[in-house]
């Protein structure tokens, strides 16, 4: 049996979480290796509904969660979320979720200094969640970040506390925002240090012995590829790497390990934030999609944009994320609508391109060329089988694996769990 990543193919918002939880009755751990609190995954499972930010899918199925390095980890808000899904009727302790000690830790400096930039910028707002991923891995990169293991060394962690200050007082000054004291952050930290330590591990070890030891691993991968650092659409995109080769790197595996790489997209498209959007309809159909689909961000709360299906960005996410198979979702919300169009390139500037150019200019003016097809009456909401499809619906998702060159390998039919179409084990040898 293979090994599992799971990635977003759009800009997020597609459909992982109850994928991931799916697919999680079939591993024997799962392993989230990238982002921070700033991604939402929302399972339904009969009538309890869970919003998981930082915590991996698989604890809902009471599997071991692992919490890899490539994770920023915000201490608070790993503990309110873990006491919010408890309360829910979920067993989480240090016997169900590992936290590498490698890991870095978001500190109150983080999401000040994040709000203050974007606050800086004016009509020119990147669409943050203000939550300080970005500045968090800056200090990563940067070599100053405080990081899980700091937290058992309190001599250690006060000599890091001041050079993070430093950095952060200078320019919270500068953006005439209030500067942090010491004493008060470092407190705050030993205070946490009991309580987030017990959770704490090298995760490389222990993924090694399970996968030595022949268990199934999932890897859960946050936000997607368009807003990948380096192959989104720079700058309105995340601050980590959220390709399927980040699920090695940021769990300490080695690549060969990886397996089966799923990518997750809706039968239409959705955005939340700001940055380019070409299929985006501002139209009844745009609001229809955003209502019948329940388009709100998870951690935000903000509305998503909502726009046809681009088989041109996927197809791209599927080449540079490395995408075997496509998990699509969704697809109910289509459902009577009598014509359906998908994007199949843009016309830029006079010229036409099969993939969106890196420049932002370019991005910006990027205009849809549309294939448009025949929508179904009939209602795909539920089916457990192609059988269970109108033949419309079945033409269109064939339609989109022949534009985005990838299988339909898990087709979703409803939020519930069991609602899904297996085309493909993505376990499978």
């Amino acid at each position: 049996m293979a090994n599992v990543a799971v990635i977003g193919a759009q800009w997020g918002d597609e459909g992982k979480g109850k994928v991931v939880d799916w697919l999680a009755s079939r591993a024997d751990v799962v392993v989230r290796f990238q982002g921070g609190h700033n991604a939402g995954h929302t399972l339904v499972v009969g009538n309890q509904t869970y919003k998981l930010s930082l915590l991996p899918s698989g604890l809902v199925r009471g599997k071991l969660c692992v919490i890899g390095n490539g994770v920023v980890v915000d201490p608070d808000a790993l503990l309110a979320e873990i006491e919010r899904v408890r309360g829910q009727g979920l067993s989480v302790g240090p016997d169900v979720l590992r936290v590498a000690e490698n890991a870095v830790l978001i500190l109150p400096v983080h999401p000040a200094l994040d709000k203050a930039r974007e606050e800086a910028r004016g009509d020119k707002k990147i669409g943050t969640t203000g939550r300080g991923i970005g500045p968090a891995y800056e200090d990563k990169v940067a070599r100053r970040a405080i990081r899980v293991a700091d937290l058992a060394e309190p001599e250690t962690l006060s000599a890091k506390l001041d050079e993070t200050l430093l950095h952060y007082n200078t320019l919270l000054r500068g953006l005439g925002v209030a500067e942090f004291g010491k004493e008060e952050l470092l407190n705050k930290l030993l205070a946490l240090a009991p309580k987030i330590l017990p959770y704490a591990e090298p995760a490389w070890e222990r993924l090694d012995e399970l996968r030595r030891g022949g268990k199934r691993i999932l890897f859960e991968g946050a936000q997607a590829v368009m807003l990948d650092v380096d192959h989104g659409t720079y700058p309105f995109v995340t601050s980590s790497n959220t390709v399927a080769a980040t699920a090695s790197a940021g769990s300490g595996v080695g690549p060969g390990a990886v397996g089966f790489v799923l990518g997750i997209a809706k039968a239409y498209t959705t955005r939340v934030g700001s940055g380019p959007f070409p299929t985006e309809l501002h139209d009844e159909i745009g609001k229809h999609l955003g209502e019948r689909g329940r388009e709100f961000g998870v951690v935000t709360g903000r509305p998503r944009r909502c726009g046809w299906f681009d088989a041109a960005l996927v197809r791209q996410a599927v080449k540079v994320g490395g995408v075997q198979g496509l998990a699509l979702t969704k697809l109910d919300i289509l459902d009577g609508l009598p014509e359906l169009k998908i994007c199949t390139g843009y016309r830029i500037n006079g010229k036409h391109y099969k993939h969106l150019p890196a420049a932002p200019g370019a991005q910006a003016a990027a205009v849809p060329e549309y294939e448009v097809m025949e929508g179904w009456s009939g209602s795909s909401h539920g089916a457990r089988s192609w059988a269970d499809l109108p033949a419309q619906a079945v033409k269109y998702v064939r339609r989109i694996e022949e534009l985005v060159e990838a299988p339909v390998t898990l087709l979703s039919t409803s939020p519930e769990r069991d609602d899904t179409i297996m085309v493909r084990d993505p376990f499978a040898d």
